[in-house]
């Protein structure tokens, strides 16, 4: 029910059906269905409220169009490049550490990739929200908000271990939209939109074919807390009985890069942060594959997860 009407991309002309009331539309009666037109910005238009009289019969949601999500993806990409320029420049030297915990590092890069991240995402879309590892920034009353990881894969990083990425992804109201993935050491752009092809440096990716536990390759990851360590010792121990061979990577967005494009058929972990995975989840789903959340904290920024090529029987590890 929406339209451009000749007016500029950034902005759509709505029907909002209002049943019950005799109107007109065009000049003309439309009996007891009224339609209004009405213009806004496509940051507020999102969705068209149905109305029976003074009750709300249901909600007609709008698309974002496929320009506007290019848009997005080309500043995404744009953004995730600059920052994995400055880990390759920084990969290998001495590096400050603000702390470290059992489990986990934290370095004054990981703030200073997001800082350089949201000063690109921000400025070209100033009315967006961002939560990133580092912190938030941006309107918290923004329907749409930008989930970055600067470095994932940070302990890797800091031991010199090249297999660490910038995850950015896009949500509006909650549904994801844009994902990019970027590895500097190898200079591979996982990249992606929703309704849109999954790409690997442009070219279209796709899930594998293998459906035999026995055939297949799964990553693994551990949390960072001795109880969710010591949850996950058991399934550890099932699957890797189960499959041909099981791999501990350190970095979750790239596990799920790298099942979007065949390389790996599944990953599960215990416990793992949103912008851990936001951009992959994106990337496996349109590339074929399914990811199984289950929040684990009230915030909902915790979840375990169970990603695969959708082929396997992976059900008991669905927690």
């Amino acid at each position: 029910m929406v339209t451009n009407g000749g007016r500029r991309p950034e902005h759509f002309r709505a029907a909002v059906f209002c049943l019950g009331g005799g109107g007109v539309w065009g000049g003309e009666e439309v009996g007891r269905c009224r339609l209004k037109f009405f213009a806004l910005p496509c940051s507020q238009l999102r969705r068209c409220v149905v109305t029976v009289g003074r009750r709300v019969a249901g909600v007609i949601m709008s698309e974002i169009p496929t320009n506007e999500l290019n848009i997005f993806l080309d500043v995404a990409r744009s953004a995730a490049c600059e920052a994995g320029e400055l880990l390759r420049r920084n990969f290998g030297n001495e590096l400050e550490v603000d702390s470290k915990h059992a489990y986990d590092i934290k370095l004054a890069l990981d703030r200073e990739s997001q800082a350089l991240i949201t000063k690109r995402l921000l400025g070209a879309f100033p009315d967006h929200a961002l939560l990133g590892e580092e912190g938030v920034d941006g309107p918290a009353d923004s329907p749409f908000q930008w989930i970055v990881d600067p470095i994932d894969g940070t302990v890797n990083f800091f031991y010199g271990i090249p297999h660490f990425c910038v995850s950015i992804a896009l949500r509006h109201q909650g549904e994801t939209l844009v994902g990019v993935i970027y590895d500097p050491n190898l200079d591979e752009m996982f990249a992606v939109t929703k309704g849109g092809s999954p790409t690997l440096n442009g070219r279209q990716i796709r899930v594998s074919e293998r459906c035999e536990l026995a055939d297949s390759i799964v990553t693994v990851g551990f949390a960072k807390s001795k109880e969710s360590i010591d949850q996950y010792f058991e399934r550890f121990k099932q699957i890797s009985y189960q499959v041909r061979k099981t791999r501990m990577m350190g970095s979750a967005a790239l596990a799920l890069a790298y099942i979007a494009c065949g390389r790996l058929d599944a990953y599960i972990e215990e416990q793992i942060s949103t912008w851990d995975i936001a951009a992959g989840v994106l990337l496996v789903e349109v590339a074929g594959g399914v990811s199984r959340t289950v929040p684990r904290d009230e915030r909902g920024e915790k979840f375990s997860i169970c990603s695969s090529n959708g082929k396997l029987p992976l059900e008991q590890y669905y927690h």
